[in-house]
């Protein structure tokens, strides 16, 4: 899934070959980055057409993730479109997670209360 420029002569050449002698690789290689591609450049607006593709594809898998993210279609748009993040959030919520299972059976939710706080 590198770019094609990056990889070296051999590799192309052999991608080629692959691509050739299967189409439905070829078929999902295209859709893959193309995906990827809206994802790296943020281009939420051309999903649409993506989706649409996936679902036309002959590869089921594909179908099912075109079809998966038609479901939650705005917040796909709204991932692959503005520049929030919810990493932060995520990060501090796997830390308490972590933090309740070393503490599970041992200690009352007040002291793991105390402990999540005092990391803040």
């Amino acid at each position: 899934m590198r770019p094609r420029k990056s990889l070296s002569t051999s590799e192309v050449a052999r991608l080629d070959e692959v691509r050739i002698a299967c189409p439905d690789i070829t078929e999902a290689c295209n859709l893959a980055r193309a995906f990827t591609d809206l994802v790296r450049h943020r281009r939420g607006a051309m999903l649409g057409l993506w989706i649409r593709e996936a679902e036309q594809s002959t590869i089921g898998p594909l179908r099912s993730f075109g079809s998966f993210l038609r479901q939650d279609f705005d917040a796909v748009t709204a991932g692959l479109t503005l520049p929030y993040s919810s990493g932060v959030v995520e990060g501090h919520v796997c830390r308490v997670k972590l933090l309740k299972r070393s503490m599970y059976g041992r200690a009352t939710f007040a002291l793991l209360r105390a402990r999540i706080l005092a990391r803040h």
